[in-house]
């Protein structure tokens, strides 16, 4: 692992009563911070619980930017860090104390922002980020990006990447994610609300919710037994 903990210092927060800190998982961060056990570990959790917020600040930390994309670029000067992103501290292991400045190699892939990164990136040129964006489809650009900048040392964040993905492709990125913890000196962060995605074997399981932050079992996540209720009956999700 490259990170071991987060965690934040209530004596920088000067108002808990305002966002971020009024999200129960981020309240509870304040108040407990958040251990890591494993190279990959998955943020499952509904909308607004508060993963996307808590991944944007660690790539804040950690030094990616938070538009998505690889290490090593600069960050934008117009663009103020997050709230948490300010305050939010991580405790490195000793591998990952090696990680910083231009050493912060990793990569950030989030859907909200990928389509315009791949495009920019493709567009200017830039290895390892496969053919312009336009001449594949959304899904396949993202393959291309995982194949051709998902490698070596780093730390790789991922929010919801597997949302223009089939199944079998989905199914691809999480075997590279994988050989990534495997073969590299390399931690995974990846916040999702996908039972597939939160079934890569040997991975944290973190569940955000409207209570605060668990760690889980797979079958005991609230997205799996809610997809096991609709495929077995998923007519009775219409009726009124």
């Amino acid at each position: 692992m490259l990170i071991e903990r987060v965690g934040v210092d209530p004596g920088l927060v000067a108002d808990r009563g305002v966002w971020p800190w009024t999200v129960p998982a981020i309240g509870q961060l304040l108040d407990k911070g958040l251990e890591f056990a494993s190279d990959i570990v998955i943020l499952v959790g509904g909308n607004g619980t508060g993963k996307s917020t808590l991944l944007e600040a660690v790539a804040e930390q950690y030094g990616i930017d938070v538009r998505g994309g690889h290490s090593g670029r600069d960050y934008p000067i117009n663009q103020e860090m997050s709230p948490l992103g300010k305050v939010l501290t991580l405790e490195r292991t000793l591998a990952g104390r090696f990680m910083t400045k231009s050493n912060a190699t990793g990569f950030f892939l989030r859907a909200e922002t990928a389509h315009e990164m791949l495009g920019r990136m493709t567009g200017y040129g830039v290895p390892g980020y496969g053919n312009a964006s336009w001449q594949v489809s959304h899904g396949e650009s993202y393959l291309q990006a995982i194949a051709g900048q998902f490698s070596g040392p780093g730390l790789y964040l991922l929010d919801e990447a597997e949302g223009p993905l089939s199944f079998e492709s989905t199914l691809q990125l999480l075997y590279r994610l994988q050989d990534l913890v495997t073969e590299h000196r390399a931690q995974v962060i990846y916040a999702t609300h996908s039972p597939l995605v939160a079934s890569i074997p040997g991975a944290q399981l973190i569940e955000l919710t409207e209570e605060g932050i668990g760690e889980r079992e797979w079958e005991d996540l609230a997205s799996v037994n809610l997809w096991r209720r609709f495929l077995r009956s998923p007519g009775a999700f219409y009726e009124s």
